[in-house]
């Protein structure tokens, strides 16, 4: 049984992509500071928060709602890095290097929004392993 949320692959995967973000986003043009930068940095720690949040919640059904709630602010994170490359604020390489681990994130948090909706409808009673997935 997984003992914290620390132990979860996606959330491993999901804190290297909110690192890479904000550092990222030290190199915005300074009056973006409320804008864009803050944005992608909220959604960033969005992802993070609620998969944390929810693997802390006492029912299946709270923990997807919750794993639902990052998947959304992941895809925020990968608008928000597409806007920022149109508006030149990245180049094409760091682009498709975000967009690639937008992607490392989104596999395992698909399966572990799977595996909680396993739950909910009766399915295995543990939750994911620490190992190199979430699932069962």
């Amino acid at each position: 049984m997984t003992k914290s949320f620390e132990d979860l692959h996606t959330f491993k995967r999901a804190l290297d992509l909110m690192v890479a973000i904000y550092r990222l986003t030290k190199t915005f043009p300074s009056d973006e500071r409320f804008g864009l930068t803050q944005q992608l940095r909220r959604a960033a720690v969005s992802v993070v928060s609620n998969i944390a949040e929810g693997q802390g919640r006492l029912s299946p059904g709270e923990w997807r709602q919750f794993l639902s709630n990052a998947r959304g602010s992941l895809y925020e994170v990968q608008s928000q890095i597409i806007a920022a490359h149109l508006l030149e604020y990245i180049d094409d390489a760091s682009a498709k290097r975000l967009r690639g681990s937008i992607r490392r994130v989104a596999e395992p948090l698909q399966g572990l929004i799977e595996f909680v909706r396993a739950q909910e409808r009766g399915g295995p009673a543990t939750r994911p392993q620490a190992a190199g997935t979430d699932n069962a």
